[in-house]
């Protein structure tokens, strides 16, 4: 069946439903006298056999021009399973002159005026109703989905193993600053050895330095009891040792990148246990145990008002090409919180203290933690990693909660001694 024969007017003294031989004796394009008309059939006594139309739903029941094989009628595609047709054929619901739905076609027959079981008023019934619509008819693609509900926000760590680790973490430290303070001078040691680890592990995976490990553990243990036992002056001497280690014993392997290991041995020696040796410093004050408390509490208070703050409040970003995931608000709450707690600690905790060193006190220790922390966020970047280890649970490495507090702790120490004395 080709397409213009659909929805074509008969010719002028034709008989109604089909053609016949025109004027001149010659037989058009379209069905003759005696043969099915195929179109839509019409009431002509000579035709031998009518299809009836099937029911066309007023809104499609499917979308796009996809044709389905089980011959269901349907805007999208032909009427019958053996008839197609182009696109410009049947557009807006109109079938050549001849419109469905509540609109009029051209010869004045509505849908208005069709029979209840859906057929036209020229149109003979048939004996089997049209296949039926789908049950489930798939969308249209240009129909408005409903709107997914929106997505809670992640905290992006396991929060249980990260509470639990926590608690687990600051349950050693306390028994061991507060029973006997060599023991927590030992915990240093142990976690700025195992910060070496980490770090030096990481540079040469993801960079191929190779920091000397075996002279920066020594060295960095080494740096932590003497700056307890001989305090600043110590502490420097063992830095400058164990730099000196880190260039001999590199000299063992060959000159091949010499420059850019050594320079990474000197770094992660000041980076970690040189910073590190300041919490060792504050220790040795009468009132040692209060004052490392103070420092652990208030660097921890700062970095939970960030992450509290910022995962409820935080818009604006604060550094995104470092650490997209801190915002200004994010620090807002870090500074208001350490801030008071400062405030409190340096008011009934700290003797001879005062409230408003307190605020200076908190103020200092939010901006370092937060440095601290962006300057782990652009090492790990520069790696293109997220985490230095996977020692804790739910926290990452040991560096990974060490990066606030190394760099917080030559400032708490300086700001106490300067606010109540080295005592």
């Amino acid at each position: 069946m080709n397409d213009s024969s659909w929805g074509a007017p008969p010719r002028a003294g034709s008989q109604a439903g089909y053609w016949g031989p025109n004027d001149h004796g010659a037989v058009p394009h379209g069905p003759v006298q005696g043969a099915a008309p195929a179109g839509p059939a019409y009431d002509a006594p000579e035709a031998q056999q009518t299809r009836p139309m099937p029911i066309v739903p007023d809104v499609p029941a499917h979308g796009g021009n996809q044709d389905d094989d089980r011959g269901a009628a349907r805007l999208g595609g032909p009427l019958f399973r053996d008839e197609t047709y182009r696109d410009e054929t049947f557009r807006d619901g109109t079938f050549g002159d001849r419109t469905f739905g509540d609109r009029t076609s051209h010869g004045g027959t509505s849908r208005n005026e069709t029979s209840p079981a859906g057929t036209f008023r020229d149109e003979t019934p048939s004996a089997q109703p049209p296949a039926a619509v789908p049950q489930n008819p798939e969308p249209m693609p240009d129909a408005p989905q409903p709107a997914s509900a929106p997505q809670k926000k992640s905290a992006g760590r396991d929060l249980t193993a990260a509470i639990g680790v926590g608690v687990g973490l600051g349950a050693v430290i306390i028994a061991s600053l507060f029973v006997v303070k060599a023991v927590f001078v030992g915990v240093i040691a142990v976690a700025v050895v195992v910060g070496l680890w980490e770090l030096t592990s990481r540079l040469q995976e993801r960079k191929g330095i190779k920091a000397p490990l075996v002279p920066l553990a020594v060295g960095g243990a080494a740096m932590v009891v003497a700056g307890y036992v001989r305090g600043a002056e110590g502490a420097w001497v063992a830095m400058a040792l164990t730099a000196l280690a880190v260039l001999v014993w590199r000299m063992t392997e060959p000159p091949e990148g010499y420059l850019k290991d050594v320079t990474a041995g000197v770094f992660a020696a000041f980076y970690v246990p040189f910073l590190a040796t300041f919490v060792a410093m504050m220790l040795t004050a009468d009132d040692g145990a209060l004052r490392v408390m103070t420092f652990l509490l208030l660097t921890v208070v700062s970095d939970t008002g960030a992450y509290a703050v910022g995962w409820r409040f935080g818009k604006h970003k604060l550094a995104p090409r470092i650490s997209p995931g801190k915002t200004r608000e994010g620090l807002l709450g870090a500074v208001s919180f350490a801030m008071v707690v400062g405030a409190l600690c340096m008011q009934f905790v700290i003797e001879d203290g005062t409230w408003w060193q307190g605020l200076l006190l908190g103020l200092a220790v939010a901006a370092s933690a937060t440095l601290g922390d962006l300057g782990e966020s652009m090492i790990k970047r520069d790696l293109g990693i997220k985490d230095m280890g996977t020692l804790l649970p739910g926290h990452g490495g040991i560096m990974d909660r060490l990066d606030s507090l190394l760099p917080t702790a030559p400032v708490v120490w300086l700001l106490l001694v300067l606010f109540v004395g080295s005592g």
